[in-house]
């Protein structure tokens, strides 16, 4: 039965994400930060990534013993995002005056009929009911929908006198005994139905005519011959006040809903179904309501096209990144609260104010340390090990210009409490994240990569750092043709590969893409001759091993001038 027609939300989360291709940073910042809120905030805080996980970044998770963060491949708003109406399913075998009755009071159109399990049989809606009293039905109908007497007693508002209630009218029709004794011979058949006044005789012949059922109008009771009778031929005997023509007129009301009900083809939505889907679905059709099903296939609640209007999206904290197109897809749709980061201001827009948190620091981790300090909370060890770890690849072991000294301070007290030796792990995490055993050409260049819009010019950069100079050497050549063969099928202008010497503190830059050899030379102020001597696809760039603070904004300004 329906006990309450509530509105609910099955998402109540807020996901912390970092960027597209995931760094150490992006990654580690979103885990300690998810931390943090959790023991600072009611609501719960889930970290996540929007790609995968790169080797170094595999390397720190599997030390610190941490596991992977959820994988978000889109942020699209969803069906789990919305409220979704708790309109409880009912038995298919309630009647349909009761189905009437429950749509009443809980002032809804369709009923979901779902079984034991949980699971979805099928759905009655107010035009089936109207359909059934406006339809013409012979006089089988009830046995045909096999009517539970039970629905009959409740429908006539009944007294079941002689029979159990729990039987069904299956063989037979409704008559009504309106004729004489000798008559009724001819009308009454084995199995029917027979509704009748308070005659003795009619009742003992319709009994004798093998009725499996009488209806005794006008509150008449059945004398205890007409009771015994009964019993011997087992035949049910329900009373009620109603005259014969009421009764006739109400009877079909206790057909069961499972008679009229939709079984097939049902329209239903998953809860992982994006707003976007289920809104061209919903204007393709006419029904009111849609019901919603849980990742097992079991009925959770029902959905209409009013529940889209103000539709939220997912709740969404984003770290290491300001820019749309490094972000999760699908972020236009979803309500960004809190902005973490530590890069140029970028392309992405709000509607609601958010907080803003951006500092000059070497690496997001460094904030996301100072916030610890700031809530007096002390750190623990596997979350101080990860944010360590953070600032040791986000700034290169210190060497980046992007480090600070609030980064190398962070670091150390990190350090500390995680028992870590920073030379030692460090050298163990870069080594991770060079090697390229068994890496295919497209998972090294997008390993750490990043979209940056720098005028009309859409640029794609990504970064391989490591300490083993020759094996950078060796991938030069390699990468330099990928990029090449494969710069028409990104959704780029132009393609850029850091090959970063970490000891040497040098880059070669691989260059792909019409024009963005040029572009590289003018943003370094590359006189013509050794802009010329270079061509060749790739420029060797000394002291330069951070894309945030050097390379980007050179490439800035170079498309500028």
């Amino acid at each position: 039965m329906v006990n309450s027609d509530k509105t609910t939300q099955v998402q109540k989360e807020t996901y912390i994400c970092g960027h597209k291709n995931p760094d150490t940073d992006s990654i580690c910042s979103a885990i300690a930060y998810a931390w943090l809120k959790n023991h600072t905030r009611d609501r719960k805080y889930i970290p996540c990534r929007a790609g995968k996980i790169n080797n170094e970044t595999k390397y720190v998770l599997d030390t610190c013993g941490e596991e992977f963060p959820r994988l978000l491949e889109s942020v699209k708003t969803q069906v789990k995002d919305i409220e979704i109406r708790q309109t409880e399913g009912v038995e298919r075998s309630i009647s349909i005056k009761n189905a009437w009755k429950i749509m009443q009071e809980k002032n809804v159109v369709t009923l979901p009929c779902i079984n034991s399990s949980g699971m979805l049989e099928g759905l009655i809606t107010v035009n089936d009911i109207a359909r059934s009293y406006m339809n013409v039905y012979d006089s089988s109908i009830m046995s045909k929908a096999k009517t539970r007497y039970l629905n009959i007693i409740d429908t006539l508002e009944g007294l079941l006198i002689a029979g159990n209630p729990a039987d069904y009218f299956e063989s037979g029709k409704v008559v009504v005994s309106a004729a004489n004794r000798e008559m009724m011979g001819y009308y009454i058949d084995p199995g029917d139905l027979v509704i009748l006044g308070n005659r003795k005789d009619s009742q003992k012949t319709a009994i004798e005519e093998g009725a499996s059922c009488l209806i005794i109008c006008e509150g008449s009771d059945a004398s205890e011959e007409i009771r015994e009778m009964a019993g011997k031929n087992n035949v049910t005997i329900i009373m009620t006040a109603y005259d014969a023509f009421t009764v006739s007129r109400l009877i079909n009301q206790s057909i069961p809903i499972s008679y009229f009900m939709k079984t097939g083809n049902l329209i239903t939505f998953g809860i992982d179904d994006t707003v976007d889907d289920i809104r061209e679905v919903m204007t393709n059709v006419r029904h009111r309501d849609f019901p919603v099903l849980d990742h097992n296939g079991k009925y959770l609640g029902m959905i209409s096209r009013r529940n889209l209007l103000g539709a939220k999206g997912k709740r969404m904290i984003l770290v290491d990144h300001n820019e749309k197109s490094q972000a999760v897809d699908g972020i236009e749709e979803a309500d960004v609260v809190e902005i973490i980061d530590h890069h140029r201001l970028g392309t992405f827009e709000t509607i609601q104010p958010v907080i803003f948190r951006a500092m000059p620091l070497g690496c997001t981790a460094t904030i996301v340390f100072q916030m610890f300090r700031e809530n007096n909370l002390e750190i623990p060890e596997k979350i101080a090990a990860l944010l360590c770890s953070a600032i040791l690849s986000d700034t290169l072991l210190f060497r980046s210009p992007t480090c600070t000294d609030a980064d190398r301070k962070a670091a150390g007290e990190l350090a500390k409490t995680a028992g870590l030796d920073v030379m030692k792990h460090a050298r163990n995490m870069f080594a991770a994240g060079s090697s390229m055993d068994n890496k295919t050409d497209e998972e090294i260049f997008f390993q750490d990569y990043k979209k940056f819009t720098v005028g009309d010019t859409l640029i794609g950069i990504g970064q391989v750092s490591s300490m083993d100079a020759g094996m950078l050497i060796k991938l030069k050549d390699r990468m330099l043709k990928y990029m090449q063969s494969s710069v028409r099928d990104q959704d780029t202008d132009v393609m850029y590969l850091m090959l970063t010497d970490i000891l040497n503190e040098d880059t070669t830059l691989l260059c792909a893409g019409e024009g963005a050899e040029q572009l590289a030379a003018e943003a370094f102020h590359m006189s013509e001759e050794i802009a010329l001597r270079d061509r060749g696809g790739f420029i060797d760039l000394p002291g330069v091993v951070s894309r945030k603070k050097q390379l980007v904004p050179a490439l800035i300004s170079g498309a500028k001038s």
